[in-house]
């Protein structure tokens, strides 16, 4: 098991979207390796095709990957669990369900495991079933306190927060930043985050105490021609990130 350099031993990770090889590592180099390179599982039709890409990545990444689902789509969590199986990244993207199921396949305890929750509507509760069926079944709401330790039960490394839409969720978003420094989890804000409500999302978490933190950081630093992240940005968002925890 390679680790990506910095992931562990920073309090802040970033987590973005690589649209081809170059790109991942065109955002590395300007993340300063303090990132985990997001490739979705629901880019390819079969899981041999994402293995086998897959593993490319991790290479010229030096791991750095993160295995996606795609949009939070339940109905790709076991072909997350295959690949990450197969590939052995740095990071998995789970729905609530599924954490357990990559975290057997993967057979160590080295591989960072998140698990999806959303917003409950209630601050301090929250939504657990993202999975693929439960997904389909009433809102199963629980108080955060409870999902964290019943992912914990199951392996997994963190809390998944999406979708956020921004700072839509942001008192139900502190209340999960507390729990998860509270209950010593690792979070995960995902959803509707930009350059401009980054750094709030981020100083939450940070104030709260909680001791690890991966902000995903999706379209909004896209470039729509290309598919690529702007390296651009990810500069200026490790920049943020820097006078954040410094």
């Amino acid at each position: 098991m390679r680790l990506s350099p910095n992931f562990y031993r920073n309090r802040v990770c970033l987590n973005v979207l690589a649209g081809s090889h170059q790109n991942a590592k065109d955002i590395c180099a300007a993340a300063e390796n303090f990132v985990v390179v997001g490739v979705l599982s629901k880019n390819y039709p079969d899981p041999e095709s994402a293995i086998a890409d897959m593993k490319i990545y991790a290479q010229e990444t030096n791991n750095a990957l993160s295995v996606g689902l795609g949009a939070g789509d339940p109905n790709q969590s076991t072909m997350v669990s295959l690949i990450a199986k197969e590939v052995q990244p740095q990071h998995v993207n789970q729905v609530f369900t599924g954490a357990a199921v990559s975290r057997a396949l993967l057979g160590q305890n080295e591989t960072f495991v998140n698990a999806l929750i959303s917003p409950g509507g209630t601050i301090g509760m929250v939504k657990i079933s993202t999975g693929p069926l439960s997904s389909e079944a009433p809102d199963g709401i629980v108080p955060i306190e409870t999902a964290i330790m019943m992912l914990k039960d199951m392996g997994a490394d963190s809390v998944k927060f999406f979708h956020m839409q921004g700072l839509t969720h942001i008192e139900e978003y502190k209340a999960v930043a507390s729990a998860c420094a509270k209950f010593d989890f690792a979070l995960e804000p995902t959803g509707g985050i930009d350059l401009d409500n980054f750094a709030e999302i981020l100083q939450i978490a940070l104030d709260a105490g909680v001791k690890k933190i991966i902000p995903h950081i999706y379209s909004s630093i896209i470039d729509k021609e290309t598919g690529n992240t702007r390296p651009e940005d990810v500069r200026q968002l490790l920049q943020m990130v820097k006078q954040a925890v410094i």
